[in-house]
């Protein structure tokens, strides 16, 4: 597998692994989307910890208002995070 395909696969995996512990195996619930956030992306994103942060990301990402966070509307986190360091590494050059 390239690179950029193992990438992809560690991201399904890492989004199911959260998925599946309640309810719902196809979407993250609140919680769910909490240890994720503590848990893969860590120091990135240090208002993981607050629990308004946290709100408002689920409600951001939460683009059909369905009170879960599925796999799609979590791959734009994960863009838009990306993109973020991108354009930070660049920066620094």
């Amino acid at each position: 597998m390239s690179d950029i395909q193992k990438a992809m696969a560690l991201l399904i995996t890492s989004f199911t692994k959260y998925a599946s512990k309640e309810g719902d195996k196809d979407t993250l619930n609140k919680e769910e989307l909490k240890e994720l956030l503590q848990n893969e992306f860590g120091e990135m994103l240090c208002k993981a910890n607050d629990k308004a942060a946290v709100d408002r990301i689920f409600k951001d990402l939460d683009t059909d208002k369905n009170n879960t966070v599925d796999f799609s509307e979590f791959v734009k986190l994960v863009c838009c995070l990306t993109q973020m360091c991108h354009e930070y590494f660049i920066g620094k050059r």
